[in-house]
């Protein structure tokens, strides 16, 4: 008898897309142009850098959850339909401000590369969930998380006088908590072993290595983009910073992989995800990083942080908060970036001369972490319990991390 795989979605994708896209399409007709004032240098400055981060946000994260040997389709598929919507969603949200004031919203390359590191903020949380969710559910959970991201933003931005620079890369943080709390809200029970599907291929695994290359190679314009290049130099340190601090993350984690390793090998997946600890942690960090030594230190401390967290905590948050976390992102994304946000604290207060000025920094830095948890974690129960509902037609069991369900493959075709 051949496998009974999920129901067809065309009752709920199809519509759901259709719906949005008519509604994104009639918003970007009514309160939206392009912002035509700026000179062709500022073009030719921006666009290299809307490309890198572009690159990330489709190639990177795109190839990066194709590691499952029955779910490349769709990882790779769905990241870049939850990608263009959410893209598009971010644009809105940011936009808003401008809308108010001007009473339309303004696009130009800063805003599409604003809207994309949103995006990647959604897309780090739906790597907790991978595998375990069908498409519909990730279009809610990409638009639901950048709303929060984006309030977030809002929130520290406004109530705290937070730097937008920090403020946007606290994406990490912000993604890793909401996809946790979401998968534990999504728990599946018999989830305490691994599932039948979720298994790893070394043809798969080549692939998501390319995903884990076109991230390392691409992180520096990642976190530099948005620094401020009116300082002089001040752009230069943050990719020089930010390449050190992964080169040592990614010794670092080699070692790490292969001292964790019982047979004394380099383990692919724990490399993946470890490798880019270091720019997490120094992305978080950036405003206060001035030196390559401390970069380095960040790097060296993410690598290790990460790859004891892949080794211990990812079983240990499974069996204790029934929280099954696909790809890893407790260890990649969340232990990193708490990681920058603890070195960008203590930084800032070594190099202040005055303590007044030292103390409210750190009650200051102290309360956007609590926002971005209490945030983080409430939205992702939230979207938990909505996207639990019957209505959505979760995959069943048996049809978790299989391409199958959601994708045709002509040479499987029975002919009749």
């Amino acid at each position: 008898m051949p496998p009974q795989y999920a129901p067809s979605l065309r009752s709920r994708l199809a519509p759901l897309l259709l719906f949005l896209q008519t509604g994104f399409i009639i918003i970007f007709a009514f309160y939206t142009e392009i912002e035509r004032n700026g000179n062709a240098d500022d073009f030719s400055k921006r666009y290299p850098d809307f490309q890198d981060v572009n690159v990330i946000v489709i190639l990177g994260f795109g190839f990066l959850g194709t590691f499952l040997v029955r779910h490349g389709f769709s990882g790779s598929g769905f990241n870049l339909l939850v990608a263009a919507m959410a893209t598009q969603w971010a644009l809105i949200l940011n936009g808003v401000e401008s809308l108010y004031y001007r009473g339309r919203l303004r696009i130009d390359l800063k805003s599409l590369i604003v809207a994309e590191m949103c995006t990647a903020s959604a897309l780090i949380s739906i790597g907790a969930v991978l595998g375990k969710t069908n498409p519909v559910h990730l279009i809610l959970i990409g638009l639901l998380e950048v709303s929060g991201f984006i309030l977030n933003k809002w929130l520290l931005q406004f109530l705290l006088n937070t730097h937008p620079l920090i403020s946007i890369m606290m994406l990490h943080i912000f993604g890793s908590l909401f996809g946790l709390m979401l998968t534990g809200t999504l728990y599946r029970k018999g989830s305490e072993q691994r599932f039948e599907k979720e298994k790893f291929d070394t043809k798969m695994g080549l692939f998501s290595m390319l995903g884990t290359v076109v991230l390392w190679m691409f992180w520096p314009s990642f976190n530099s983009v948005l620094v401020d290049d009116r300082t002089p130099g001040r752009k230069l340190e943050a990719v020089c910073s930010t390449y050190l601090a992964l080169a040592v993350s990614a010794v670092t984690a080699a070692a790490m992989s292969v001292l964790s390793n019982p047979k004394g090998k380099l383990h692919l997946i724990h490399l993946q995800s470890c490798i880019l600890a270091g720019g997490v942690a120094v992305g978080v960090s950036m405003s206060a990083v001035r030196h390559p030594w401390e970069a380095m230190i960040i790097g060296f401390a993410a690598a290790i942080i990460s790859s004891i967290g892949f080794q211990y905590l990812k079983i240990h948050m499974l069996l204790a908060f029934q929280c099954h976390d696909t790809c890893a992102i407790l260890s990649s994304h969340a232990l990193p970036g708490l990681l920058g946000w603890i070195a960008h604290l203590v930084l800032q207060i070594k190099d202040s001369d005055d303590h007044t000025v030292a103390i409210r920094f750190a009650v200051f830095h102290i309360c956007s972490l609590l926002i971005t948890i209490a945030l983080s974690v409430t939205l992702g129960i939230l979207t938990g319990l909505l996207i639990r509902l019957k209505f959505w037609r979760p995959p069943q069991y048996k049809n978790c991390f299989d391409d199958q369900a959601f994708w045709e493959f002509s040479h499987l075709a029975v002919r009749k």
